[in-house]
């Protein structure tokens, strides 16, 4: 643990931790700002995320291949143990740290003229500002108690800006789904915290996981799980892992709890672009790194067939859809299993290097997604229409009116497929090649995975030439179904295309490599991984990415022949197979069935026992006091009262009785006098 830094060190730790807090500032400021529709706020917004990229860039030229800094200061202490806690700075958080900024950065610029007219600009940028510095402290903190308060925060921060415009049902059903799916992830990893620190005595990230660190040094024995501190039973260890797992599956969108990303695009496409596509989604990935050498090789195992099983079952699913949102997000649950599935199969340079480029071409896929929703948008408007500005059956031939936007979408979709001279093409590569290394010399339900890769990459190519000839070629289908319309669309200012111009460029190869074609002389790559996984003699570097892209560009000119050409589906719209994929393989009626139909039912049950028999025994109470209250009335007045105002009359009697004896008459005191004399004299006689 480092107490001391030296005056670079120092230097570029307070320019990190100027750009994590510099969207925190601007959230500060944007909640004081007066009005709903402040247009100070976007730029507020925009020139911090702005100051946060410059200082990311900083840090990263200052960090990346070199020694990490680590400064931590005394948190607080738990029974004989110091929680220490600050800021880690090393390959992964730097690259990680510059992403989220680069990627916010052209979203913000976007969103100043995306939501220009929205009633509740404010709001939005003041969510986005919360979104972007919880996301940047996330990526920097060095304890998993201050990790997991930050994780918190950006599904918390996510949930309002899914929710954005609640006053439409659908949002709101979608935040309350996305919040819900991933408070059981979180449950997960608090859970998997918890044990690691029983087991460790410690939350700090390098003690556990860094080099020769804490996991590092355990072992595992029959029933066992022993570390340098102590030993817990060896069960223990797989639920952490599960814990983890659980996490992972909720941010990242992997089954079984992937069902809340595609309805999650209810919020604005540029929340789309930021969150769900390039940064929040890929926290997933982010922690299984951080955490990456506490897993066994059985359980990474298990990681890449969940891996791949979602991307395959994601892909399918995307051939179906005609919601060009719901198209792009099942299309990142399947870039994220590719992600899953490389940290499975050990190739944790890929999967971090997809990651990265993916972030870009998903993006700009989004932005491309809302400049045409938001022209579909504005026909619908003007010429008064009862259509669905998303849906790609309403589309067709839009290259001829937004020609920027068309080569936007096809350098991304290009990229998204993994072509030569695209980044995808250099990430996907690695990431399949290691795939079949890995499958090797395992047995023949393993090789399945590769396998599935494979067909995954090609599904990929095909349902994305799908969106795109379907929105872009052929004939424009509004205009054949409606000939009255007038159509007045563009590409848009500078706001919109400046932010595709910059993340096109992100998207080809000069951006990590010089070279095109070799994945191991990116640099991203080998700073990730200091020798190169395979060596280049193996046949899978030349036998896969050949096969890969040459079937691949077979399926996009046959996609491009059926759909504009025949302009025909090329499968029956019908058969068991189609439905399973246009209704999303049925999760969410399982879902319905399975959970939360039961859960109505049990609260269902709970709230009428609640109300009829501990609210009844509850109000039974009172009844029964008032009862016994008024016996103990009755009794009070008629027994206690009645004796206290008997003897009271009797003393009254006696003493009235008595009183009359005291007349002061003479004559009746003789005359008593005389009667009792003679009364006695009887007595006296008669005894």
């Amino acid at each position: 643990m480092e107490t001391t830094l030296s005056y670079q060190d120092s230097l570029t730790l307070f320019f990190a931790l100027g750009a994590v807090l510099f969207p925190l500032l601007a959230f500060v400021i944007n909640c004081c700002l007066p009005g709903k529709r402040n247009k100070i706020a976007g730029w507020v917004s925009t020139g911090s995320i702005l100051l946060s990229c410059i200082l990311s860039a900083i840090v990263f030229a200052k960090t990346w291949n070199n020694h990490p800094i680590h400064l931590q200061q005394l948190w607080f202490t738990t029974g004989y143990s110091k929680i220490y806690a600050g800021v880690l700075l090393n390959n992964l958080s730097v690259l990680m740290l510059l992403l989220v900024s680069v990627i916010a950065l052209p979203v913000h610029i976007y969103s100043t003229a995306y939501m220009k007219n929205d009633e509740r600009y404010k709001r939005y940028f003041t969510y986005l500002s919360l979104f972007c510095f919880s996301m940047l402290a996330l990526v920097v903190a060095d304890n998993l108690v201050l990790f997991y308060a930050f994780w918190e925060l950006v599904g918390f921060s996510s949930y309002l800006l899914i929710g954005f415009w609640f006053t439409k049902e659908k949002a709101i059903q979608a935040n309350k789904k996305a919040f819900i799916m991933n408070r059981i992830g979180d449950v997960g990893l608090l859970i998997a915290i918890l044990i690691i620190f029983a087991q460790y005595h410690t939350f700090d990230i390098v003690q556990l996981f860094g080099d020769n660190g804490l996991v590092g040094q355990s072992v595992f024995k029959p029933g066992l799980w022993i570390g340098p501190v102590k030993a817990l039973p060896v069960v223990w260890q797989y639920v952490a892992c599960g814990g983890i797992f659980m996490a992972v599956a909720a941010k990242s969108a992997q089954f079984p709890l992937h069902t809340w990303l595609p309805d999650a695009m209810e919020g604005p496409t540029a929340v789309s672009a930021l969150i769900h596509a390039a940064t929040m989604v890929a926290a997933g990935v982010f922690l299984l790194g951080r955490v990456y050498p506490f897993f066994t090789t059985a359980e990474l195992d298990v990681l890449a067939v969940i891996g791949c099983f979602t991307a395959f079952m994601a892909a399918t699913i995307a051939l179906t859809q005609n919601d060009l949102k719901r198209i792009l997000a099942y299309s990142t649950i399947s870039q994220l299993g590719y992600m899953i599935m490389a940290m499975g199969i050990g190739a944790y340079a890929s999967s971090i290097f997809h990651l990265v480029t993916h972030a870009f071409f998903k993006c700009l896929l989004f932005l491309v997604a809302g400049i045409v929703i938001h022209q579909m948008q504005h026909i619908k408007e003007d010429n008064n229409l009862a259509i669905d500005p998303q849906n790609i059956l309403n589309m067709g031939g839009l290259r001829k009116k937004l020609p920027f936007t068309f080569i936007a979408a096809i350098i991304a979709s290009m990229a998204l497929i993994g072509l030569p001279l695209t980044t995808g093409y250099l990430s996907k590569d690695g990431i399949l090649i290691q795939a079949f290394d890995w499958a090797d010399d395992k047995n023949w339900v393993f090789k399945l995975v590769p396998l599935g890769a494979v067909l995954t990459a090609w599904l990929t190519a095909f349902y994305i030439v799908r969106l795109i000839v379907k929105v872009f070629f052929g004939e424009f289908k509004l205009k054949k179904a409606h000939q009255h319309i007038t159509v007045h669309i563009s590409d848009g200012g500078l706001a919109y295309r400046l932010p595709l111009i910059l993340l096109s460029l992100c998207c080809l190869f000069p951006f990590f490599s010089l070279n095109p074609l070799i994945y191991e002389q990116a640099w991203l790559f080998n700073g990730l991984t200091p020798t190169n996984h395979l060596e280049r003699v193996n046949v899978y570097h030349t036998l896969i990415p050949a096969s890969v892209n040459i079937l691949s560009l077979f399926i996009i000119y046959a996609g491009y022949a059926i759909y504009v050409k025949r302009n025909a589906s090329p499968f029956p719209q019908s058969g068991f197979l189609y439905r399973l994929s246009y209704n999303q393989w049925y999760f969410d009626e399982v879902y319905s069935r399975v959970v939360v139909k039961p859960v109505m039912a049990i609260s269902q049950f709970l709230s009428w026992f609640d109300r009829n028999i501990i609210d009844g025994f509850i109000n039974l109470l009172p009844r029964a006091t008032l009862f016994v209250s008024a016996i103990a009335a009755w009794f009070d007045y008629y027994i206690i009262d009645g004796i206290t105002r008997l003897l009271t009359y009797l003393v009254e009697t006696i003493g009235n009785f008595v009183r009359s004896f005291q007349s002061g008459k003479i004559q009746y005191y003789l005359f008593s006098m005389l009667v009792i004399i003679l009364a006695l004299f009887i007595l006296k006689t008669l005894i």
